[in-house]
């Protein structure tokens, strides 16, 4: 662990079943149960975090913190985001350095992903 970085991030979800299919279907993640309200992922994903039940959700219109994807092809995973129940909300786009797009998960949580290929 690094002193004083980021080291684990928390996020809602209103149901921690399609919550777990979703990300290990799009991203291949895995995950520990912690009692029926709390589960977590590991850094392999990028960074240690967990989901807690919750009826709120992770929203840029609500002020929440944007978690950002990095992918090689934007094309193929917003295609396999869309497969598996997710929503894009904002189509890909052009900022300086790359492109990226917006989407919501099976529970609504908004999250974006970026490339710079």
């Amino acid at each position: 662990m690094s002193d004083e970085k980021i080291n684990y991030l928390e996020l809602p979800s209103k149901d921690l079943t399609k919550t777990k299919q979703f990300f290990s279907a799009v991203f291949n993640w895995q995950f520990v149960d912690y009692g029926p309200e709390y589960c977590s992922f590991s850094k392999e994903t990028g960074m240690d975090g967990g989901f807690y039940l919750s009826n709120k959700i992770a929203s840029t219109d609500s002020g929440s913190v944007l978690v950002v994807f990095y992918s090689e092809d934007l094309a193929a995973i917003a295609s396999k985001i869309v497969d598996n129940g997710g929503d894009i909300v904002q189509e890909i786009f052009e900022f300086p350095g790359g492109k990226r797009f917006h989407f919501t998960d099976v529970t609504g949580n908004e999250f974006a992903v970026w490339s710079d290929k």
